[in-house]
């Protein structure tokens, strides 16, 4: 039964713009896409513009420069690209089975791989598939294969600092890369307008929710107390 009338329909009132709001939420109607598939893109672009590492990961790559490598890794369900990746960084690689034998110097080699990396964060596969001739996705998963193996190589014969480099440059470059391919990066400065008010609807809108319900509760007469 209702007790208190304006607290009542105050409290419907909020809760059918509550719903209304939800359904705009949801239609296409944000440049096509909903509005939760926008804001998920703005924030990828975001956070995607404060992931480019290279500058730091080439300094610290070029630090291996003359630190040669020369170890059998795998196994690889294609070993033949993994050797061509190795023999396009300038090492020198073979294939025996599902495992790659390679020699070179690892700093040639982190190059290579930050230079694919680089491409894929500007959104260039083209280059990548016109380099080793198959999709640029799948190029850069073989790095990363690439890179796990030789993480654990050099842990095994411990030489610690070279698996250290390279799994920065994993972590940092290539999985990092593979992650944001496709997404256009943007700078927070670029849509702070849009981050604010992102910000605040979420906490407006929450509180909304929890005073139309609270103006129900009190219009049924229904009280917190102690």
């Amino acid at each position: 039964m209702i007790r208190v009338k304006t607290k009542f329909y105050a409290g419907l009132g909020l809760l059918f713009g509550f719903v209304a709001v939800v359904i705009l939420f949801f239609s296409p109607i944000w440049s096509g896409h909903n509005g939760l598939t926008y804001l998920d893109r703005l924030y990828n672009c975001i956070s995607k513009g404060s992931a480019f590492y290279f500058p730091d990961l080439k300094k610290k790559a070029g630090k291996f420069r003359g630190h040669e490598i020369s170890a059998s890794v795998g196994p690889f369900s294609e070993p033949g690209r993994i050797a061509f990746l190795f023999n396009t960084a300038g090492a020198t690689a073979s294939v025996t089975g599902d495992r790659v034998a390679v020699k070179g110097d690892l700093a040639g080699l982190l190059d290579g791989c930050l230079a694919d990396a680089e491409a894929m964060y500007a959104n260039e596969g083209k280059v990548i598939r016109d380099k080793y001739g198959y999709d640029e996705r799948a190029v850069l998963y073989n790095w990363w294969q690439t890179l796990k193996a030789m993480e654990k190589q050099f842990q095994k014969g411990k030489d610690f600092k070279a698996a250290d480099i390279v799994a920065l440059v994993n972590k940092k470059a290539v999985e990092t890369c593979y992650n944001y391919y496709g997404i256009s990066p943007q700078g927070i400065g670029d849509r702070t307008f849009a981050v604010v008010f992102s910000l605040l609807f979420y906490v407006i809108y929450t509180v909304w929710y929890g005073f139309a319900f609270m103006f129900l509760f009190e219009g049924f007469g229904l009280h917190i107390g102690h």
